[in-house]
């Protein structure tokens, strides 16, 4: 039987699921509200590189091209692998691209049937014999609708782009109170590289937020405008964001991400023998954390520039907030290219932002916030149900959790499920 699955997103995992459910003798429907595939790189900073080594960020059935050599590629590189990938497995003649998902909805049980289930789909198979699902589309060139009635629904949406997170303020200190220009990362990333370069050139420019957006938009704007127009780093907490995988020459992904590592983390369902190896490997968890914490503070200098965070290593890296710092970072901090301002709120001003405690704003003429995005209520938003809205955010049903603190988004619904709302 010819079943056709609908995919929300063309991005890494979008892609991946493509491929399997063609394995698998399915129809796949990918919808990507962009004109291309790739999700984030699709658009990103110039400067921005890959995170993860490269051999740990690839295809099992697509290496890197010999071509790139660096551990550790550019934006631009990521790019057109992921772009290779889908070309070479003729995945993109299944993707509608320009095509936006505004809403997806199950025909068949009512809710209270669907909430009274305790297997997926009522009866634990991946397609179930009661209903379809009903997914709306618009043509954002023709801002025609459709819908498509299909199988199955995999959600590719990510949680890291879409709905950009701004923060709130008191009323009248607010962005209408700020007489010149406030942009989100994800603004600044959709320019090209030249008109970026172009727009923060001779502005006094503020970044707000310490993570990867924030430091490689920083570095940007201190390329553009030098000691002149020194950029301002608005943040509320610093973080331990790394300057490579190699702490004091020692791999981090094997104190980690290895399978020794693994042993220290209880399980759920774990034995006696496991459950004692955690409990007397707990403290080694902790050590290597100080042995991290202090190769960042030599390498950085955190200490001489007031950036040691209050929290541990260990934190960060369980809440999946490890981020690397651009080179030469804290050379432009320390030449006063880049300045950093602890702040733990702020307000707008008509000349600039207004830190929280002091009496005089700093004055800008661009403000741009990286300051994420809300990824669970743009996928809260795609369900036209309330009840599987409510299954997103609204329960302690919504997650399940799983080994090595990682979490998935759970759906008790027909047929669906969710990519991409991971945070391990």
């Amino acid at each position: 039987m010819d079943r056709k699955v609908a995919i929300i997103g063309a991005g890494i995992s979008g892609l991946l699921a493509c491929k399997y459910t063609l394995s698998k003798g399915f129809h796949p429907i990918v919808f990507e509200s962009q004109s291309t595939v790739g999700g984030v790189w699709a658009k990103t900073v110039e400067t921005t590189k890959l995170q993860t080594p490269k051999p740990v960020y690839q295809f099992s059935d697509f290496p890197w091209p010999e071509s790139v050599s660096e551990d550790f590629p550019d934006g631009q590189k990521v790019f057109d692998y992921v772009n290779g990938y889908a070309k070479h497995f003729d995945l993109v003649k299944h993707i509608k691209f320009n095509t936006k998902v505004v809403g997806i909805e199950f025909e068949g049980p009512n809710d209270e049937e669907i909430q009274a289930w305790s297997l997926w789909g009522g009866n634990g198979e991946p397609f179930g014999s009661k209903g379809k699902w009903k997914v709306v589309v618009e043509d954002l060139v023709t801002l025609s609708t459709e819908i498509y009635n299909v199988d199955f629904v995999i959600v590719c949406v990510g949680r890291f782009s879409g709905l950009p997170n701004i923060p709130e303020f008191p009323p009248k200190k607010g962005l209408e109170a700020f007489d010149d220009k406030v942009i989100h990362s994800m603004e600044y990333a959709a320019m090209d590289h030249k008109q970026a370069s172009e727009f923060v050139k001779g502005k006094r420019v503020i970044v707000v937020g310490f993570q990867k957006s924030a430091l490689d938009i920083a570095m940007e704007c201190s390329a553009a405008n030098g000691k002149e127009n020194p950029c301002t780093v608005l943040y509320r907490t610093a973080h331990w964001n790394v300057p490579d995988y190699l702490p004091w020459g020692f791999s981090l992904a094997h104190m980690y991400l290895s399978r020794f590592s693994e042993l220290m983390v209880h399980k759920p369902g774990e034995g006696l023998l496991l459950s004692l190896l955690a409990t007397i490997l707990t403290p080694l968890r902790y050590a290597y954390s100080k042995f991290v914490e202090s190769d960042i503070k030599k390498k950085l200098r955190l200490e001489k520039h007031g950036m040691v965070p209050t929290h541990s290593f260990l934190k960060e890296i369980s809440s999946c907030l490890i981020s690397t710092v651009p080179e030469k970072f804290y050379d432009k901090v320390e030449n006063g290219e880049i300045k950093l301002k602890k702040a733990p709120s702020f307000s707008f001003c008509n000349n600039g932002v207004l830190v929280e405690g002091e009496t005089s704003p700093i004055e800008a003429d661009l403000v741009i916030l990286a300051t994420g995005f809300k990824g669970e209520k743009k996928l809260k938003h795609i369900f036209m149900s309330q009840t599987f809205q409510d299954y997103i955010t609204g329960s302690p049903d919504a997650t399940l959790p799983l080994y090595s603190q990682i979490r998935f988004g759970w759906v008790r619904a027909d047929q669906v499920r969710l990519s991409g709302l991971g945070q391990n």
